[in-house]
């Protein structure tokens, strides 16, 4: 027996589509519906808000037997087994009570408790409308031993409400209050006591629930579990050499020194200047002056280093810049690119420039990677700054891209809202938005495809000219997908002149988690489709929406989905507003975000998806420039 048990690690899979028929069979639903609720319950319409009911009732305590006209909780035994229960928590009309039934009174008024289980119930098998599990690790005070129960909830909803998105909204919203850890229950029985306090409160869209708990398995070890953002805080970076190259990446084009590293890091000066000779003799690397090095680009034999950009022909100026962040995005964008050439020129005072020209159909194109990003003063400087001189010297462009990773913002029980590891954002205008103003009339808010928040601070953007959105739209309604042939064809050009792995991870790379406070997370398993039963591969998915970014946001679960809800985010990305206020700046009219999902949070928190996203996002950005008209101002 398993005592006092601490809940350790939280695993859910929801599952939003209907049950297999061998769970049909132990799945009784809810009697037919009652009558209506009285005009003195209100119903929630608004699923963004809290599913409360007003029971206005006439009950003072003194008596422990509501009326029995009213609708009540009744929560009834389903079945038993040495491993497992099953509960049926249900609204309905209660005609009499029993010597069998325990009526709840005081603050538990309106639940009422059957002993037994009902052995005539004459309900029709119907299908759960929808239904999740999820997995709780729990210790033995007296052993140490460690059980893995799972904890199935099926639901049944009310007959006015047969919305699919909505009923997974209200079933989403419940999940969360039930395992809020607040007030989380620490035994089975807080665990049931909760469910009905719940129903008896409120969410009146659910009918009934049924809940099954089962043991799994037993075992000694505690579960792992992914490191919070607090946790990372104190995690001591290990030296390696992975590490190293990864943070010479992102510096490029900038050279960094082995003192720059171990003053960063907490690391030995002479054991970084070990693994930076290391990595050289590898060829990944090569010396700079002032005891620097920089990566060597895998053309890197072609690339000119020069002081100044030398005089472009009029004819083959760029008329399209492509602004990238990270080091595996440039390579991604270039390995669109045609008859490429990369000029570099280094500097000990600033940033450091790299610019690649080469062509996509008939339009030329230059592309760059900023020097540093993040949300301090500094990277925002630097690549505003970049920015800037990208403009400067390039006069004739007049569309930018931002093309590069970013986190993508979950739904847990919506398929068509979800975004997940490997998808496509592409930054456009959310006209669906208004805001209410005046009282109750609605107006449309100003329309923006990025937002940036500071603290109190929040600043929208929009492009003057919405063209390169408009194209993106009409690639998503497509038949055709263009961009799955620009990947395959980029991916064969980056295997075969680079070392670095732009395949797509294994599909069991992607975990979603959610956190719920304390340091604890729950996974949840992504949403599935309901209209595709095809067990094919999966594809990448293109989206339209708003993206944003904000200084802390990745540091607190609970402020970027909050943020994201707010502003209706698809993504989340490293802070780009300083790149936007220079485009706006420098007049240039038409601007979009591709961003390719490498995680959940801002793209940079994993390496893991960053390298086939990075491709994806660059296979979409050739599609839009390919339903561009060719250019009239070279």
């Amino acid at each position: 027996m398993f005592t006092n048990p601490i809940y350790v690690f939280f695993f859910p899979f929801f599952r939003n589509q209907k049950l297999l028929e061998s769970d049909m069979a132990t799945s009784l639903p809810p009697p037919p519906p009652p009558k209506p609720v009285k005009p003195n319950q209100r119903i929630s319409n608004n699923y963004g808000s809290s599913h409360t009911n007003n029971h206005n009732g006439n009950n003072n305590g003194t008596s422990c037997v509501p009326p029995l006209e009213e609708e009540k909780v009744v929560m009834t035994p389903r079945g038993k087994t040495s491993n497992s229960t099953i509960i049926l928590i249900e609204r309905k009309l209660v005609e009499e009570i029993g010597d069998r039934q325990h009526v709840a009174g005081g603050d538990h008024t309106g639940i009422i408790i059957n002993k037994d289980a009902l052995k005539d119930q004459k309900s029709l098998l119907v299908t759960p409308q929808l239904s999740l599990e999820f997995r709780v690790f729990l210790v033995s005070a007296h052993t140490g031993e460690h059980s893995q129960e799972s904890r199935s909830l099926r639901f049944w909803f009310r007959p006015w409400l047969t919305d699919g998105a909505k009923q997974a909204h209200v079933a989403q919203d419940f999940f969360r209050e039930l395992v809020s850890p607040k007030e989380f229950p620490r035994d089975y029985i807080g665990f049931i006591k909760k469910i009905m306090k719940l129903m008896q409160k409120g969410y009146n869209e659910i009918q009934g629930l049924e809940i099954e708990l089962r043991i799994l398995e037993q075992t000694s070890a505690p579960p792992s579990r992914p490191l919070s953002y607090e946790d990372s805080q104190f995690e001591v970076i290990p030296l390696t050499q992975e590490k190293v190259l990864e943070l010479i990446e992102q510096a490029y084009p900038n050279p960094i020194t082995p003192e720059d590293l171990a003053r960063d890091h907490g690391w030995s000066e002479e054991e970084v200047l070990q693994i930076m000779l290391s990595l050289k003799s590898r060829g990944v690397i090569k010396s700079m002056e002032f005891n620097s090095f920089t990566r060597i680009h895998h053309e890197d034999t072609e690339i000119k280093v020069v002081k100044q950009m030398p005089t472009i022909a009029s004819n083959k100026q760029p008329t399209i810049a492509i602004i990238t962040a990270q080091y595996c995005e440039k390579l991604a964008v270039d390995a669109m690119l045609e008859n490429k050439e990369t000029f570099v020129r280094y500097t000990t005072v600033g940033e450091s420039n790299v610019y690649t020209l080469g062509n996509i159909g008939a339009h030329r194109i230059v592309s760059t990677k900023l020097p540093s990003v993040g949300n301090t003063r500094e990277s925002m400087t630097a690549a505003g700054n970049t920015t800037t001189r990208l403009l400067g010297t390039f006069q004739k462009v007049d569309y930018v891209f931002i093309v590069g990773v970013a986190g993508g913002v979950p739904h847990y029980t919506d398929f068509k809202k979800h975004v997940r590891l490997g998808d496509v954002v592409v930054s456009h205008f959310d006209h669906s938005r208004v805001s209410t103003m005046n009282g109750n009339s609605a107006t449309k808010e100003k329309p923006f495809v990025y937002v940036y928040s500071n603290g109190d601070e929040q600043r929208t953007y929009h492009p003057v000219n919405g063209c390169l959105q408009e194209i993106g739209k009409n690639l998503q309604s497509a038949i055709k997908k263009p961009w799955e042939m620009y990947l395959k064809e980029g991916l064969m050009h980056l295997q075969e002149r680079t070392e670095n792995d732009f395949t797509r991870p294994a599909a069991n790379t992607d975990k979603l988690y959610m956190n719920i406070g304390n340091r604890d997370v729950i996974e949840v398993a992504h949403p599935i489709s309901t209209e595709d039963t095809t067990d094919g591969p999966l594809t990448n998915r293109l989206h339209l929406g708003p993206i944003g970014s904000g200084k802390d946001l990745v540091r607190s679960d609970t402020s970027r989905i909050e943020f994201a809800r707010k502003y209706g985010l698809l993504a989340t990305d490293v802070e780009m507003s300083s790149v936007l206020d220079s485009i706006i700046g420098n007049c240039r009219d038409s601007f979009i975000l591709v961003k390719g999902i490498s995680d959940y949070k801002d793209g940079l928190s994993t390496r893991k998806w960053q390298n086939y996203a990075s491709l994806a996002a660059a296979a979409v950005m050739k599609s839009i420039i390919c339903g561009m008209d060719a250019p009239t101002n070279v």
